[in-house]
């Protein structure tokens, strides 16, 4: 039996919705492996035993239970934001030769940068929003000029940030200095994006032994302004799978999907955020590390599928593992 690490937590503000996600994913895995909950925090790693947290050495993946030492053979990351979903432990992982099952260092940087992957895709023909960029928060430019270039009302979020804080939709000018300081708040960089008036919709992407395959889509209707914090987590939205949309359009959002998938060298599971404007999908961005507890939409997603989630990770681990 394979000795399995569901690293979570990590340094974001979503280190307790990481550990739902771990937890659901723990709960739910596949038979012939034995999962562990590991939490990273910036004062070291340890793993859950018996309800208890226990030392864990992360330079040997190893651990003690009992006297009995027991070596971790892989490892699943879903930490929300830095340091998994930005790729540093998967680059670390990779240091010490330690064998793990998501997309890579290099994959995961960009999509977790939304305005370098977003300007990536934009390079290979796909629609994303018109966007500013800044990486000074002491150097902003007027908002005369950002609500000259993208109008009103303009979604200002961190570029850098897995998680769902520091964002906001602005629709008056006066508000849009605060917005980006609340945005800097919660990453080094920061992206402001032209307002989107289309539906919103999401699609599961994953590699089973058949190949790269997407999941039934979401549509994404919230009860807030926007689908920030409140309305992902704490059910003020409705998440309709499969999405109202037509039969063309359904396969048109997962082609693209698939595309991407396969373009960035994505692996494990992805989810694509899109708005869909007038019949064309535009781009919002590209989640390596989507959210996996009972609230979350993939989970969701793999029901409609008509599969477990255990059947589910069964064929990522399939297709992953060779």
């Amino acid at each position: 039996m394979k000795n399995v690490a569901i690293i979570c937590g990590g340094f974001s503000s979503e280190f307790d919705i990481s550990v739902k996600s771990g937890t659901n994913i723990q709960e739910n895995f596949p038979d012939g492996y034995k999962a562990y909950l590991v939490f990273i925090r910036k004062t070291g790693w340890s793993i859950l035993l018996n309800g208890i947290e226990e030392q864990f050495d992360q330079s040997s993946m190893r651990f003690f239970n009992k006297e009995t030492e027991i070596s971790i053979d892989f490892s699943i990351i879903y930490t929300h934001g830095d340091p998994g979903e930005n790729g540093k432990l998967q680059a670390y992982l990779e240091m010490i030769d330690a064998p793990y099952v998501n997309s890579g260092p290099l994959a995961s940087q960009l999509s977790f940068d939304k305005w370098y992957c977003n300007q990536f895709l934009k390079g290979f023909g796909y629609n994303v929003a018109p966007s500013i960029y800044l990486d000074d928060r002491d150097n902003v430019p007027f908002s005369i000029g950002i609500v000259e270039k993208l109008g009103l009302p303009i979604f200002i979020k961190p570029c850098d940030s897995g998680s769902s804080y520091g964002i906001s939709k602005v629709s008056i000018e006066k508000n849009i200095s605060h917005a980006i300081q609340e945005a800097f708040d919660e990453g080094e960089t920061v992206i402001l994006e032209g307002f989107l008036d289309g539906t919103e919709v999401t699609c599961g992407v994953y590699k089973s032994k058949n190949g790269v395959e997407s999941l039934p889509i979401t549509e994404i209707v919230s009860e807030n302004d926007f689908f920030d914090f409140e309305a992902k987590y704490k059910g003020l939205s409705q998440e309709i799978t499969p999405a109202r949309i037509d039969d063309v359009m359904t396969k048109e959002v997962q082609r693209i999907s698939k595309e991407i998938y396969s373009l960035m060298n994505l692996r494990s599971i992805a989810r694509i955020d899109f708005m869909l404007v007038k019949g064309v999908p535009y781009i919002i961005e590209v989640n390596t590390t989507p959210g996996f507890s009972n609230e979350s939409i993939v989970p969701k997603m793999i029901k409609s599928a008509g599969l477990t989630i255990k059947e589910f990770w069964g064929q990522i681990l399939q297709a992953e593992l060779k």
